[in-house]
């Protein structure tokens, strides 16, 4: 059997069963999921030396360490968030929910979730395109210098 008629087998095959193979998610949506998994483990780790720190040791080593990671993960998820607002097309309160998710542990986790589940981090879908309109311009003809 060649490859072609192993592919097209697959695709009979697929549609045949009604599976469809899951869209890889764009890369700034990837990089966000990494970014606010990330900062929910720094928030772990940041509680867990305020504990060692506030608790039975006194010992505040691990404040000292995941403090600053902690800080700096924080920032990187704004980022995050600032850059996927364009190519996402995350609305105002899309946005806002994200950036206030950073406040409280581990609430990117739960942002991350429900934008995953809402469709929020797929890629979104693009106008259809009419025929006679330029594709990103105006049909009017005239440049807009």
């Amino acid at each position: 059997m060649s490859v072609s008629a192993a592919g097209t087998e697959a695709s009979e095959l697929s549609r045949a069963t009604n599976v469809t193979e899951p869209k890889k998610l764009p890369a700034v949506a990837r990089f966000f999921r990494v970014v606010a998994f990330a900062e929910a483990l720094s928030w772990l780790a940041l509680l867990v030396g305020m504990f060692f720190k506030y608790g039975p040791t006194g010992n505040p080593i691990g404040v000292e360490i995941f403090g600053p990671i902690h800080g700096g993960i924080f920032v990187l998820y704004l980022l995050a968030v600032l850059i996927c607002i364009r190519p996402l097309r995350w609305g105002f309160w899309t946005t806002v929910l994200a950036l206030i998710a950073s406040v409280p542990p581990f609430f990117t986790l739960l942002f991350e979730i429900w934008a995953s589940r809402t469709g929020r981090l797929a890629s979104p879908v693009a106008p259809p395109v009419t025929p006679g309109t330029e594709q990103g311009g105006s049909s009017s003809g005239k440049d807009s210098a």
